[in-house]
């Protein structure tokens, strides 16, 4: 992975009866040779969206929403205007990302300018509430609506952030609280995850950690991008690998969810984004990547300014690995490439038997 053009990485897999391995290459800064910290935090991007899948889908269990509530029934009049329409997307749609919604991250980051060096430098400390967020959404007309008549029959899908942070909204109508302190009293605690955190509106990574890099369009150099404040409850949360790992297995053997709920999880529409033959879920993916004859996977994947978040769990929870790369380069097509293939091959290595 360093190799490709990684500036730093590190990794953890945890199988049955607690077996661990980990294994980390590169530097925590350039200029240096410190290497990158075991245990190191990273902000985990859209590896977050599982967690609220999970936090809405247990809201399901105790009778507190439905997936088939429309955001219009939660947040009324908030999806509205060029064709947007509330009342035709249910929860469900936007779990699974089949709401046709627009991205509002494509809105922003597809402005003349929004990806410099000096623009990251001037906003790097602010942050966008999830109203804004809905609104730079709202600006665009949806790829489709679903279907009035079977919206949880939907299949065409199209990832969106805007999704996840209108579920990240109703979570918080439907509990009083923010969707954060729900991932906390629900996940973070029960499962004793104590390097896990929503930093809020903090540009912060708490230590240790490695610098996060970015090669930002038309520059050749790397920027140091450590500091930046992160989305909501489409990808704010920091985590370790030991802490993902733990979670991810807790996901998949039923400790987070019930049968019913964990099968909804589980029940997919074809997400070409995600490789060939994935599927998407509830904010989870599956992707036959290890072949006829091995497990089946399920990830996600985040991405933040300078910071990849990968990893992935055997279908039935009982292996599971995560990794941290802290390098993200947008001009360097072949070499980002090159580093995405060499990260889920590792990933890979780990939990399809090939690497053992």
């Amino acid at each position: 992975m360093v190799g490709t053009g990684a500036t730093g990485m590190v990794v953890e897999v945890e199988g049955a009866d607690g077996e661990r391995a980990r294994a980390r290459a590169g530097v925590a800064e350039l200029g240096t040779n410190e290497p990158v910290p075991w245990g190191s935090y990273y902000r985990i991007g859209s590896d977050t969206k599982t967690f609220v899948s999970v936090v809405a889908l247990q809201l399901v269990d105790e009778g507190r929403i439905s997936l088939s509530d429309t955001v219009e029934d939660w947040l009324p009049g908030v999806v509205a205007g060029e064709g947007n329409d509330g009342s035709r997307i249910t929860v469900e749609n936007l779990l699974r990302q089949t709401s046709g919604l627009a991205n509002y991250t494509d809105v922003i980051f597809g402005e003349p300018g929004a990806l410099t060096p000096e623009r990251y430098q001037e906003n790097r400390f602010v942050s966008t509430s999830p109203e804004e967020a809905v609104a730079v959404a709202m600006t665009e007309p949806p790829g489709w609506l679903p279907d009035a008549e079977d919206p949880a029959g939907e299949t065409r899908w199209a990832y969106s952030n805007t999704n996840y942070v209108l579920a990240g909204m109703i979570i918080e109508e439907a509990t009083g609280h923010r969707w954060e302190q729900e991932v906390h009293d629900r996940i973070i605690e029960p499962l004793g995850l104590a390097h896990t955190l929503s930093p809020g509106t903090s540009p912060y990574v708490p230590q240790p950690t490695a610098h996060a890099y970015l090669q930002f369009p038309g520059h050749e150099e790397l920027t140091d991008t450590t500091l930046s404040v992160d989305a909501g409850a489409d990808g704010a949360l920091i985590s370790t690998p030991a802490d993902r790992n733990t979670f991810l297995r807790a996901l998949m053997d039923g400790t987070l969810l019930s049968e019913e709920r964990l099968a909804d999880m589980r029940r997919t529409v074809p997400a070409p984004d995600f490789g060939e033959d994935a599927e998407y879920g509830l904010g989870l993916v599956k992707a036959p990547r290890c072949g006829e004859d091995g497990p089946e996977l399920w990830f996600h994947g985040g991405t933040s300014f300078g910071t990849i978040s990968e990893g992935a769990v055997t279908e039935d929870g009982s292996a599971a690995a995560s990794a941290a790369v802290f390098t993200l380069r947008f001009d360097d097509t072949e070499g980002q490439e090159a580093q995405d293939e060499a990260t889920l091959e590792l990933i890979d290595n780990a939990l399809c038997g090939t690497g053992r």
